[in-house]
């Protein structure tokens, strides 16, 4: 038998009363302190409409580890026929996956009053913001990549203009963000994660972004997105190299974090990941006899030696991150203490970045080796995007996620007059 009682602390919705006992995130079970959050009880059904009222920024992670398999895909040594289809696929999945995530958000944003702004201030969720941005950038490489080929000679000056309004866009949001951060946010270092990181994500995809669309541009435009792209890599790699001392710090004082928040730190192996890649592919780039290397002819061989083992420098770096990162991860496991969030497609997605660079240092040095291990990470990628596509979907038909109280907007949730359902 079912009876409509009100949404209350009596009727479904209760507020969590360990987390009002201090003002710290509780760093041991991955909980943020917010004492005025108020969370629906297991026995309860929400209704959709109220779900997604809780459909976060995180979600576009989604949408980018999608996507960048289709980057993946197009890199990979060791093809077969029919990859480059797949690539297609996983690229027309990126689009729709990000087409229903724009339409869940603004969802949200139009039934919650100030919800956006809301979000975007939030010490948790706001951070998330970028993986819109990644979305977008994701999007545009591969329409490089997977639609130059099959379009006419509008798709790259098309693309050249979605170019440079998104690194328009990189690099006000990094700025804005952090500024936010600064000034009011008042982080505690004993909270600090890889998360930190990611607001200077996109200005590191703009390097990426430019190395797929400086190819199919005269020299006259490649030589200004190449200069823009190297800019950029080295801007959003500086920033995350400072920010790796807080990260280091407070892991030495406080230990990794809590099991449930161990995938996240795959998060830092995106920064030397992406740099790498972006550094190699600009290097391919390069308008030979143009310009400045018309004046300067051995200036592009110098570049392209420089770009390899910068590159491979930045490789290790990455591998040292993913493997005391991977460590962390299987001793929460081990522990059976590791529960579904978001922070779990930080498997996938730097991750990707990792094998991208290992694939085309493989290429640059023509090594058989390298060209079978990056196969191997391919194949393992993948499998990590099926086990995390899995566990979201279990996660969110058991209310794990999408859920009042369990998702990145936790503690910036009033519950309204709308009715729920409970079972007796």
């Amino acid at each position: 038998m079912t009876t409509q009682q009100p949404l209350s602390s009596a009727s479904g919705l209760q507020s969590g009363p360990e987390l009002g006992k201090s003002n710290d995130d509780d760093w041991e079970t991955g909980q943020l302190s917010a004492p005025e959050q108020r969370v629906c009880s297991p026995g309860y059904k929400c209704p959709i409409r109220e779900r997604l009222k809780h459909f976060t920024w995180a979600w576009f992670a989604v949408t980018i580890s999608t996507g960048v398999l289709g980057l993946l895909f197009h890199n990979t040594p060791n093809r077969f026929d029919g990859l480059n289809a797949i690539g297609k696929v996983s690229f027309i999945l990126a689009i729709a996956m990000f087409l229903v995530s724009v339409a869940a958000i603004t969802y949200r944003f139009i039934k919650t009053p100030r919800g956006l702004r809301a979000s975007l201030l939030h010490p948790t969720e706001g951070l998330f913001f970028p993986a819109f941005l990644l979305s977008l950038a994701i999007i545009l490489a591969n329409s490089a990549i997977y639609g130059i080929p099959a379009s006419g000679p509008w798709l790259p000056v098309a693309l050249r203009v979605c170019f440079w309004i998104y690194a328009a866009l990189a690099i006000s949001s990094s700025v804005l963000q952090y500024t936010m951060v600064f000034k009011g946010a008042k982080l505690k270092i004993k909270s600090m994660s890889p998360l930190w990181i990611f607001p200077i994500f996109p200005t590191l995809l703009t390097g990426v972004l430019a190395s797929t669309i400086a190819p199919s541009q005269p020299p006259s435009q490649r030589l200004p997105i190449l200069v823009a792209g190297v800019t950029y890599l080295g801007l959003g790699f500086s920033v995350a190299f400072i920010l790796y001392a807080l990260y280091l710090h407070r892991l030495t004082q406080e230990g990794f974090p809590a099991p449930p928040m161990r995938p996240g730190m795959f998060i830092a192996v995106g920064p030397p990941g992406f740099t790498a890649t972006g550094l190699i592919g600009l290097s391919r780039s390069i308008p030979d006899g143009y310009a400045y290397f018309a004046r300067f002819p051995a200036a592009s061989q110098i570049l392209k030696v420089l770009a390899l083992w910068i590159g491979i420098w930045l490789w290790a770096l990455a591998f040292w991150f993913f493997a005391f990162s991977f460590i962390a991860l299987v001793m929460g496991v081990a522990r059976k203490r590791i529960r579904f969030s978001l922070a779990w497609w930080a498997i996938v997605f730097p991750n990707t970045a990792f094998t991208i660079a290992t694939c085309l240092i493989g290429e640059e040095l023509d090594s058989d080796g390298i060209k079978g291990v990056a196969s191997a990470m391919t194949l393992l990628i993948v499998i990590a995007w099926l086990v995390v596509l899995a566990s979201h979907i279990r996660a969110v038909i058991l209310s794990k996620v999408l859920w009042p109280g369990r998702d990145e907007d936790f503690g910036h949730y009033t519950p309204n007059k709308d009715k729920a359902v409970v079972k007796h």
